[in-house]
């Protein structure tokens, strides 16, 4: 299932009384207590709060780099918290696609081989791989840019590539960590502008930053204080 497949009106996301704690040295940190949060297929949604609020572990478990301690967590309408790791990779690369503030871009691939990476590793054909590269590098104008490596491009090329990457496999969630935080200001303007116009084609949106002038773009505002959710 991908992003195309769910209905409008389909949660991509439900999470049902998160817990997740962290043992310091003696003391325990409730990095998660008791978080309830529902997105629905679409929506564009920022999670905003400071330093140790819990951002970053919500994060993980939405992008199941983690497991919850306690509660139930429904990614496109199925439960992922009795999955084993291989499941949890193969969702990973199906249903969720990551942008990082690091890029996290594999330095001796080029442009075009990063973005063919996630289909390589799920076995598609070289000429598919190619075709699908090619159609998202032409939609982010990233064409000419195929041949460079990394160090070639860009800060604002290299996200280029990175988004790229992250949904080429048409996930049903497209998560962003502080997507604009190693650009300039231009830069990171129009990088965030192309993840906006991503959403409206139908991807789900989560931002996590701690930016609130990028938080507030979007058309729904989480806010995390002490492993809860705030407000929205």
């Amino acid at each position: 299932m991908n992003n195309e497949a769910l209905a409008d009106g389909t949660a991509v996301i439900e999470l049902q009384n998160i817990e997740k704690t962290f043992q310091l040295g003696d003391q325990t940190v409730h990095a998660l207590d008791g978080v309830n949060l529902r997105v629905m297929k679409g929506e564009y949604v920022s999670v905003m709060g400071p330093s140790g609020s819990g951002k970053s572990t919500m994060l993980n478990m939405l992008g199941l780099l983690d497991k919850p301690d306690r509660g139930n967590y429904r990614l496109a309408g199925h439960e992922t918290t009795t999955m084993d790791e291989e499941q949890r990779a193969r969702w990973r690369r199906e249903q969720i696609g990551f942008v990082f503030q690091s890029f996290h871009l594999v330095p001796r691939l080029t442009a075009q081989e990063n973005i063919e990476l996630p289909m390589l590793l799920e076995g598609l054909a070289p000429r598919e791989r190619h075709n699908k590269a090619s159609d998202v590098m032409a939609r982010l104008g990233l064409s000419d840019r195929g041949k460079h490596l990394p160090n070639q491009l860009s800060g604002g090329q290299r996200q280029r590539v990175a988004i790229a990457r992250a949904i080429v496999m048409r996930p049903a969630l497209l998560l962003a960590d502080e997507p604009t935080g190693n650009l300039d200001s231009r830069s990171g303007t129009d990088v965030i502008e192309l993840l906006e116009e991503l959403n409206r084609t139908g991807i789900t949106l989560v931002v996590v930053t701690h930016d609130a002038q990028l938080g507030e773009r979007a058309r729904r505002h989480v806010r995390m204080v002490d492993g809860r959710v705030a407000a929205e």
